[in-house]
């Protein structure tokens, strides 16, 4: 199975038949992996090779470990668009093909923080509805998330239903709100009390905070939330677009205009 005379290391070619033997379906989701010595074996490698191959894939997700009982097939991570495209969570997961479920806390009116409505533009005490919600997928708690919008944009978004609908599609079926640009950020931060009891994780187990403002396209702010992903199964997509400075593509152009004319050359478009 190893293919000794080969220059990649041994520990990468254990690495992809065990990852291949997971995304084929031979070990599915909880499945136990065979001991280290068992891999030893089968693979005629040493101790070492096998332990990181074992590391490599509880790094990509796809195995984890539990202490005294072995390495396990993990739960696979539920990918979600960072900057790429404007999307909530739910529109995310159903393009994956998965069917999100949505716990509403909270769904009321309140007085705006004065950092909340420095967020959304609006004066302290502005009434504003807080939206509270825990997202699961397949029966596992992802992510809570806490919203906030300014009332007299959406009043009646304080009694619809929010267990079944999406909230950006609310938005805009309902009351016309068309979100146009956000920015978001996200940080690093482990699981506090109430966190690791909605999301059943550990108390301290790493999280992902992702705060996001959203707006319409008169830069009106429409939307603040926080929320709180899980770090085992959540990860983030993230397409980057190389934009040119105008001295570099005039600099393009100057060696374009030098180029002897050819069949060869095409117009290269970025």
């Amino acid at each position: 199975m190893i293919d000794f005379e080969s220059r990649i290391p041994y520990y990468i070619q254990v690495k992809d038949i065990l990852r291949g033997r997971i995304q084929d379906g031979t070990w599915s989701t909880g499945d136990r992996l065979p001991s280290e010595s068992e891999l030893c074996e089968m693979f005629a490698v040493s101790r070492t090779v096998v332990r990181q191959a074992l590391q490599d894939l509880i790094h990509e997700g796809l195995i984890k470990r539990r202490k005294g009982k072995g390495s396990f097939v993990a739960a696979g991570k539920i990918s979600e668009q960072l900057v790429q495209k404007l999307t909530g969570f739910y529109q995310d997961m159903v393009e994956q093909g998965l069917q999100p479920v949505t716990l509403v806390l909270q769904q009321h009116v309140i007085p705006a923080t004065p950092t909340i409505a420095q967020y959304l533009k609006l004066e302290p005490e502005t009434p504003v509805i807080e939206i509270a919600r825990v997202r699961s997928v397949q029966g596992i708690p992802i992510l809570i998330v806490t919203t906030y919008l300014p009332y007299a944009l959406c009043p009646n978004l304080v009694t619809d239903d929010l267990n079944n609908h999406s909230l950006y599609t609310l938005l805009e079926s309902h009351y016309h709100l068309y979100i146009a640009r956000g920015r978001r950020r996200i940080q690093a931060v482990l699981a506090e009390g109430q966190e690791a009891k909605l999301l059943e994780v550990n108390k301290g187990a790493p999280l992902f905070r992702l705060d996001s403002i959203s707006y319409l396209s008169d830069g009106t702010p429409v939307e603040y939330y926080f929320a709180y992903h899980r770090g085992d199964r959540s990860q983030f997509e993230v397409e980057l677009i190389r934009t040119r400075e105008p001295d570099e593509i005039a600099d393009m152009a100057d060696i374009a205009e030098e180029l002897p004319p050819s069949n060869h050359f095409s117009t290269y478009t970025p």
